[in-house]
């Protein structure tokens, strides 16, 4: 498991869909969404309040990524009206990397029933209404995904972290907010 203020390796993210992402970001701070698999319902819910809040995510210069451990092509029919990059880690390379693990207890907690319960009922009725897709049946990586929670800072530390302990067990926007705005940006060196 990684601490807050370790530092994260540079690299550049390919998303699905869009241009390339560098992290960590030296203009703003880079917020690693490690979900599950692609249309999971708990992970889906939870992305619908970051597409809502996107504008002012972004105005607290915050970058949106968010990785799935499925591969682009079962990420594809679930990428309409996310406005952040979607990264493919079928292979699950980043996650174990940061130390996001799989565990019987993401859908065993009882803590996780009754999200589990509401984002099932509403993502049958979107799909009943023709506005989503069904979850992958047998997704790749398994259903024992646990969340995970990053928020790299521009000198590439991180700034804040949260490992889940059950589905949805992740940080809402306020939360991702409130560690944002508690972290100091470095001052930039004149030229």
């Amino acid at each position: 498991m990684l601490m807050p203020g370790a530092p994260v390796p540079a690299r550049t993210l390919d998303p699905v869909l869009g241009p390339p992402v560098a992290v960590p970001d030296p203009d703003c701070f880079v917020h690693l969404q490690f979900r599950r698999f692609a249309g999971c319902p708990i992970c889906h819910l939870h992305l619908r309040s970051f597409v809502r809040r996107h504008e002012e995510i972004e105005e607290a210069g915050i970058r949106e990524v968010v990785i799935f451990h499925s591969p682009p092509e079962e990420l594809h029919p679930h990428l309409d009206g996310l406005p952040f990059a979607v990264v493919a880690d079928p292979d699950k390379r980043l996650y174990a990397e940061f130390g996001v693990e799989s565990s019987p207890r993401s859908l065993l907690s009882p803590r996780a029933w009754g999200p589990i319960a509401r984002a099932v009922l509403l993502g049958t009725w979107e799909m009943l209404r023709g506005r989503e897709r069904p979850p992958v049946r047998n997704p790749r990586g398994g259903r024992l995904g646990l969340p995970a929670d990053f928020l790299i800072a521009p000198d590439g530390r991180i700034a804040a972290l949260k490992y889940g302990e059950h589905a949805d067990d992740q940080w809402p926007v306020d939360t991702l907010l409130a560690h944002a705005s508690a972290t100091p940006r470095p001052t930039p060196t004149p030229n």
